[in-house]
């Protein structure tokens, strides 16, 4: 494995789709908000100009081939690093704690299953790692009880993918291992009250915390 660069104050937020990104996402900003930590909360598929044709891939209302959904999230992904004064980088380097719902590790763990893993790291393999990762575990059959309740499904969400992805993801975290990111699973059963007390003792004492 190559050396990969780690971001100090880049956290990312993986899981299953219904595994419960999004809300810890929603309890970190009320958290940092309050307490005052400069920070910016984010999610890929951005809402940028390529994030915005992704979302309508996903809704199946334009069809792509699978290798060019990846590129799209690989073009999407430097848009979100590199855009001038508001991408993570940026952020980064004003000394604002960034937080994203996805990142690269969600394209290796998805695309990698029409396209191989191998094609998929190719095109992110020169993107810098977060300092931290929080996997949240949730398993299948749960993470399908949620979705039952959205309005529609994304391409990705049926439970036959959605199986498939969850190994994909256990290889993606397993690859990275000696990195120097630091991996965090988190118990996907739990309320989303106490996955988020486990989070935040795990970053609480990140030195920009207490600036």
């Amino acid at each position: 494995m190559k050396p990969f660069q780690v971001l100090e104050n880049f956290i990312v937020l993986e899981g299953l789709d219904g595994a419960g990104t999004t809300t810890q996402l929603e309890l970190l900003e009320e958290r940092l908000t309050r307490i005052r930590v400069p920070h910016f909360c984010t999610y890929e598929p951005t809402r940028g100009d390529v994030g915005k044709l992704i979302h309508e891939t996903l809704r199946g209302q334009v069809a792509l081939q699978p290798k060019t959904i990846a590129l799209l999230f690989a073009a999407d992904r430097l848009e979100h690093l590199c855009k001038p004064h508001v991408g993570i980088v940026h952020r980064l380097e004003r000394g604002e704690l960034v937080v994203s719902d996805r990142y690269l590790f969600s394209s290796l763990a998805y695309q990698s299953i029409h396209c191989g893993f191998d094609f998929v790291l190719s095109l992110n393999q020169e993107y810098p790692l977060p300092k931290y990762l929080f996997f949240i575990d949730t398993p299948v059959s749960l993470c399908q009880t949620r979705l039952a309740g959205r309005p529609r499904l994304d391409l990705f969400d049926p439970i036959e993918m959605q199986e498939k992805v969850d190994s994909s993801y256990r290889r993606t975290i397993e690859y990275f291992q000696g990195s120097g990111m630091i991996v965090k699973f988190l118990d996907g059963r739990q309320p989303p009250d106490r996955i988020f007390n486990s989070l935040w003792e795990n970053i609480r004492d990140m030195p920009i915390m207490n600036l």
